[in-house]
């Protein structure tokens, strides 16, 4: 906000707006919105196309809107998600409105979840000449008559008008036919991206025992499918199968499509996969750069080895909510030089020490760029202390929400290692402490990293609880760490240590149910002008001077979650208010509602 201040303090109130529009250039989102506020004139320079590059609005079917879609005319391209529509005169006429004002410019149109009646629909499509992203997803309404498309007039105009689609959404329809659906897909000959997610396919049934020549009206089964995977193999490249029955068998016999060459394949959620049939998938479709196989929930690591052995130019893989995958192909995955994306969220049985020998090997690894061990309650400070250190400044994601063996020590190892960390979510991590946030050490504890992350385990004895001879361990909720005082902070401030501070670039924290953080490290290390999100709910033990150093330090917050916060008062909220005009979705305590 520095180069803002200076153009402020300038004698020159009548600059054009070019200029104004070229000076805003040179700030960041959050700047840019706050010099917004200062005048009218900057206000129109910060709504210039440049700084609005593949905007969607979402506007309700209502009579209002109509004003903002003739608005949204001005503009050379945009996206449009359409909410609450239904047969209605009103939504007729928004749908008329966007025909007339956006048809040429509209990029992306999304009717999710309406009621929309195919003969608004089908006078819409004919004038959207510029489409390339179509959402139907859950427009039941469309296809449950069977005779969506049925007109050749119909198919003709909607042929001419998507003929460059490449997106095309059908997820959530449970009325989808193979009559439907080979009526739409014939009017989008050039699709890259095709979402089923959810849809009601018959994987295992063929109505007609596959005759040419029929389709069913009723229901959608693999033989229409595997038919447009045939028929657009040259261009399609991405299909979404999420939530539905896809068989072992039907998902070999789509890999196995002549001239198919998939980049992005999701059959999150098909608990009918095997480790065959991903071995098989690996060896049909050896260019897979993204595979979700999360909740696949009959995988093993078996099939870790397969993708590890068998996708070379992988990029981003989700296995989360995988139970019976273990540490076993961590380290073969670690070896993926093109890997991006590692999602091994609510993995039970992985605690990420192969993955650390697999980025350690002499080779060289992956650079990742987003890790995901939420839920993964074995993995340990060494394993995080390791990971920082191989993984460096190309880590922009983590999150090790709900990783309860973390302590001050991840902390103060995330602060050195990951300084281009965007996203850092931390949440449910009950043993941080404000040393770990400030980047010290505890006075009454001795810096030992090999001591801290040695696993002693449980030390029982066989008089334990009996008699009193011994004394049990001490759990860990029973330990209260010395609370930080004023001269500990002056220590702060006159050192260079490893704080939260170091993540300057930082853009989403989630410190939730951190119960152990006070105001001492709030108001010192959340000071991030990038920040976006923000998540300090559960904190009990932080109050009014927290809220209002958040306010003041992190301009930028479009979210901010304070709930269960009790010490958080009425008059902290309306302090705090002044200064975070820009916070868009604010989550307040009950006592402050």
């Amino acid at each position: 906000m520095r180069i803002a201040n200076v153009v402020v303090t300038m004698e020159t109130p009548d600059l054009p707006v070019e200029i104004i529009t070229y000076i805003l250039s040179f700030l960041q989102v959050p700047d840019r919105k706050e010099a917004s506020m200062v005048c009218r004139s900057w206000y129109i320079a910060s709504q210039d196309y440049q700084f609005q590059k593949n905007v969607t609005f979402r506007i309700p079917a209502s009579c209002s809107s109509l004003d903002v879609i003739r608005g949204l005319g001005r503009r050379p391209r945009c996206g449009l998600v359409i909410s609450h529509l239904d047969g209605s005169r009103a939504s007729r006429e928004v749908l008329a409105e966007v025909g007339a004002c956006l048809g040429p410019r509209l990029e992306s149109l999304s009717l999710p979840g309406s009621s929309v009646t195919e003969a608004s629909l089908l006078g819409l499509l004919p004038r959207l000449t510029a489409l390339r992203r179509l959402c139907l997803r859950g427009t039941d309404s469309l296809f449950m008559s069977g005779a969506f498309l049925s007109r050749d007039e119909s198919r003709r105009q909607v042929r001419a008008a998507l003929a460059r689609l490449e997106e095309l959404d059908l997820s959530d329809l449970r009325y989808l036919s193979d009559l439907t659906f080979d009526r739409l897909t014939g009017c989008t000959p050039r699709l890259r991206r095709l979402a089923l997610a959810g849809c009601h396919v018959a994987f295992e049934f063929d109505p007609y025992r596959g005759a040419r020549g029929h389709q069913s009206s009723a229901l959608l089964s693999l033989r229409s499918v595997r038919a447009l995977l045939q028929a657009q193999a040259a261009t399609l490249r991405a299909l979404d199968l999420s939530g539905t029955g896809v068989t072992p068998e039907s998902l070999c016999s789509l890999a196995h499509v002549g001239g198919l060459r998939l980049l992005d394949l999701r059959p999150r959620g098909c608990r009918e996969v095997t480790d065959r049939a991903v071995e098989a998938l690996c060896r049909h479709q050896p260019a897979l750069r993204t595979l979700d196989l999360g909740a696949c929930t009959e995988l093993t690591s078996r099939a870790a080895l397969a993708v590890a052995a068998g996708l070379e130019d992988l990029r981003h893989l989700h296995l989360s909510r995988l139970g019976r995958l273990t540490d076993r192909g961590q380290a073969e995955l670690a070896g993926l030089r093109d890997l991006q994306t590692l999602d091994l969220s609510e993995c039970l049985h992985v605690s990420g020490t192969e993955l650390v020998k697999g980025l350690s090997r002499p080779q060289g690894g992956a650079r990742l760029a987003s890790l995901n061990l939420r839920g993964c309650a074995y993995v340990k400070d060494l394993t995080v202390f390791s990971l920082a250190q191989l993984l460096g400044p190309s880590l922009r994601v983590l999150d090790l929400t709900s990783c309860p063996y973390l302590t001050d020590l991840s902390v103060r190892a995330i602060a050195t290692y990951l300084p281009g960390l965007v996203v850092l979510r931390l949440g449910w991590c009950k043993e941080i402490t404000d040393w770990g946030m400030l980047g010290m050490v505890e006075p009454t504890k001795e810096f030992n990293p090999e001591k801290e992350m040695e696993d002693k385990g449980p030390s029982f004895t066989r008089t334990f609880g009996n008699m009193g001879f011994f004394r049990p361990p001490r759990m860990p909720f029973e330990e209260k760490p010395r609370l930080v005082t004023e001269e500990d902070l002056g220590t702060f401030r006159g050192q260079e240590g490893a704080s939260l501070l170091a993540l300057g670039g930082l853009q989403e924290l989630d410190l939730s149910a951190c119960c152990k953080l006070t105001d001492s490290s709030i108001t010192q290390v959340l000071r991030f002008p990038d920040l976006r999100r923000l998540s300090l709910a559960m904190l009990p033990e932080i109050g009014d001077e927290s809220l209002a150093s958040v306010a003041w330090h992190c301009r930028g917050l479009a979210s901010l979650s304070l709930s269960h916060c009790p010490r958080i008062s009425d008059l902290g909220v309306a302090r705090a208010a002044r200064t975070c005009a820009a916070c868009a979705t604010c989550s307040w305590p009950a006592a402050a509602c």
